[in-house]
């Protein structure tokens, strides 16, 4: 066996655990919501230096995997911002453009695939569903509670699986 398939994984959430995504939240708070908009300014996001030390200090121990709800169309940016604020390499999964089901659907599905044959350290997400279904399928959980509260957000990874 190679290192990559011994090690264990850690699996990170992006938005609101790695990235602030409080300047853009404005873009959730009109009907309808400006999805373009919202996605758009994601490569603008702050780091969150809680989110990004503990990804750096999994690192060492771990392969690190991004679990997000963006869609697939974001992956350009999303892997130019995870190298710009010096994240740790991994894969990256992503929500399939069309995919409307809640966070907590896609997010546990992707987990359970990917737990398949290897050890999930951990998952670091700010989705308290999210958590909570990793959590009852027997993953560890870790609750990335450093960001800003971001009702709209939460709103719309549960009611509109577009996050």
């Amino acid at each position: 066996m190679t290192e990559s398939t011994v090690r264990p994984l850690a699996v990170f959430d992006i938005d609101n655990t790695l990235a602030d995504t409080g300047h853009r939240q404005h873009f959730l708070e009109g009907r309808p919501r400006d999805w373009n908009g919202f996605f758009g300014a994601a490569p603008t996001d702050p780091p969150l230096a809680r989110g990004v030390a503990l990804a750096r200090e999994s690192a060492r121990e771990c392969e690190v995997v991004y679990l997000t709800g963006r869609p697939e169309r974001c992956r350009k940016d999303t892997v130019d911002w995870l190298a710009r604020h010096g994240l740790p390499e991994g894969t990256l999964s992503m929500r399939g453009n069309q995919d409307r089901r809640p966070a907590r659907t896609t997010k546990l599905e992707v987990l359970k695939r990917i737990a398949r044959g290897r050890e999930v350290r951990m998952l670091v997400d700010d989705d308290e569903l999210v958590c909570g279904a990793a959590r009852a399928a027997g993953f560890r959980v870790v609750l990335a509670d450093w960001a800003a509260d971001a009702p709209e957000l939460k709103a719309a990874q549960e009611g509109e699986g577009r996050t």
